[in-house]
Parts: structure tokens; C-alpha cells; sequence
């Protein structure tokens, strides 16, 4: 059995679900893009290829098998995109809560049934059918969770909005030790630049009291005003529209000292090593293409 355990972003991982880019289906025709980034590089035919995704990701399994982290990997299914395991499930304390996400996307979650098998099923939660929410959306931290969401009257509107109030109070339920704080996050169907898909497209929490920020990921001021405070201007690392773009915010925390990043992230990398933290520099320029990176990539199971 496994047992789950994670309360928060960067706690010592012991086990984690990394996607994969095998048999990953070619490039998608424009109508069958979920978000804008995807959408301009099928147009300019700087689509990933899927030799250059699958040599990514492998160097992210072995960043994690360097620091004795348990991998888990989806069963392939042919021709189809299963790379980022975050946004099917998510762990938060000792429950495995199925996303409930794109109708389309079903398939993916069946394809990790080898971990969703090892875990006591009075501990995987299906949420309600209103319940809209993705893994990408909800960050535990300690006494939190965080959670991106869009409440507009034109959330269907938006292929780009993926979490909505009902799942917010649904979570509030399930853990009611913790704070439930929700954020409003900008959208767009076409212009990758000011749409923020996921929560953390524009915020992650880093080491022990740290976090990236991006203030235009967030529709509300006040909203982006209380993360600043709450983790204090001079922790906060905050991107900009083109670093929110290239996913600065999107790195993966392996521990409290220890976080994966992309090799093109010049700035940022430089500011975590003048913190104290060990980079660990990746190629991941060609995944990024889809709106997504390294914890968009990666569910995590086990954190000490």
C-alpha cells in the first residue's frame, strides 16, 4: 500500500506520479488545444516534438531517482498527451482526490490505476459533479490551501478556467482543520500572456517561507496583496509577464533546500542560489510550449 502524505509544497518528497511524453499523439489540431500557448506554437509550427519531451522528462526521473524519490509513471495509452499528472489527482494530508477535469482527459486518470490501486479506497475522494478542479488549481501549505479559481458569470466561456467555487467549498469540507483561501485568477482563450491557467502559473510557495509571485496572474489586487504579506515582500521573488510565460513560477520543489528548474530561467536561478537553495537545472523549453512545467508535470504522494 502507499501511504499518502503531503501538507504542503516542499517537505522532503519520497514519492511522486511524473507524467509522460511517450506516444504523445503529434500536433494537435487548433479546436483540440485546451489552453492559447499550445494553440500559437501549433500555429507557427513550433509544436514539441515528442523525442525532444521524452528527453525532457527523463532527466527529470533522474534528477528524482538521484535524491531516492519513488517515481511512478501512467501506463502509456497510445497517441495521447499525458504529461502533466497534476492537473488528473492531487494529495492533500492522507487523501487521493480525483480531479474532475476535462471530460476529454477521463482516460489519463485511468492510466495510473497502478498507483490509484496501492491506496486504501476509503482515501480517494471523488468530488461532486459540480465540483470543477484541477491539481495545477490547489497548493497545501501547512494550516492552507491555496486555490486558483474563476467565479466570473463567464466561467464556461473559458476553456482556461478550470476551478470553480463549488470545489473550493467542497474542500473547505473535506479538511475543515485547514484555511480554504481562494484567489481569482486573470483568463484568457487566446492570449497566453495574460491568462494565468492554473494557480501556479503565477505563485508557488518555495522552501520554508519563500514564494515566486506574478501580481498580473491575479485579477484582484487586495487578493495578490495578501500573499505578498503573508510571505513578506523580501521572500517573495516576483516574475514578469514574460517569465509568467515561460512558467518561472512552474518549478518543483523536491525539498525545503532543493528545487528542479529550467535551465533558461537566468534570473530566477540566480536569486534561489543566493538564497541558500541547490538548483537542479533542467531542460523542460519544449514541454513548456503547452502552458505547463515541472509541477505541472509531477503529483506528488509522499512528503515527509
Amino acid at each position: 500500500m502507499i501511504k499518502l502524505n503531503v501538507n504542503n509544497e516542499t517537505s522532503r518528497l519520497r514519492a511522486v506520479v511524473l507524467g509522460t511524453a511517450e506516444s504523445n499523439g503529434g500536433i494537435p489540431k487548433v479546436e483540440d488545444c485546451y489552453d492559447p500557448k499550445s494553440i500559437e506554437h501549433v500555429l507557427a509550427g513550433t509544436y514539441p516534438k515528442e523525442e525532444d519531451m521524452v528527453k525532457e522528462m527523463e532527466s527529470v526521473a533522474q534528477v528524482l531517482e538521484k535524491y531516492d524519490v519513488k517515481v511512478y509513471r501512467p501506463e502509456v495509452i497510445e497517441n495521447y498527451n499525458q504529461i502533466f499528472s497534476r492537473d488528473i489527482a492531487f494529495v492533500i494530508e492522507d487523501k487521493f482526490i480525483e480531479a474532475n477535469i476535462l471530460p476529454d482527459r477521463e482516460r489519463e486518470y485511468k492510466a495510473i490505476n497502478n498507483v490509484i490501486s496501492q491506496i486504501n479506497p476509503e482515501n480517494v475522494i471523488v468530488l461532486p459533479e459540480e465540483c470543477h478542479v484541477e491539481g495545477g488549481d490547489v497548493m497545501p501549505w501547512n494550516d492552507y490551501i491555496f486555490v486558483g479559481t474563476y467565479t466570473g458569470d463567464d466561467y464556461p466561456d473559458y476553456i482556461t478556467a478550470r476551478t470553480n467555487k463549488a470545489a473550493v467549498l467542497e474542500l473547505q469540507k473535506l479538511f475543515p482543520n485547514k484555511t480554504v483561501k481562494s484567489f481569482e485568477l486573470r483568463k484568457s482563450n487566446t492570449i497566453a500572456k495574460d491568462n494565468a491557467l492554473h494557480l501556479d502559473c503565477c505563485f508557488q510557495p518555495i522552501g520554508k517561507d519563500k514564494a515566486i509571485l506574478h501580481k498580473n496572474g491575479f485579477l484582484v489586487d487586495e487578493e495578490y496583496e495578501w500573499l505578498l504579506n503573508f510571505f513578506g515582500k523580501d521572500n517573495v521573488f516576483e516574475i514578469t509577464k514574460d517569465e509568467m510565460y515561460h512558467m518561472n513560477s512552474n518549478v518543483f520543489s523536491i525539498s525545503e533546500e532543493v528545487i528542479i528548474s529550467e535551465k533558461n530561467f537566468t534570473r530566477l536561478n540566480t536569486w534561489l542560489r543566493a538564497q541558500g537553495f541547490t538548483v537542479e537545472e533542467v531542460h523542460y523549453s519544449e514541454i513548456a510550449k503547452q502552458e505547463g512545467l515541472l509541477r505541472c508535470s509531477t503529483m506528488p504522494l509522499i512528503r515527509d
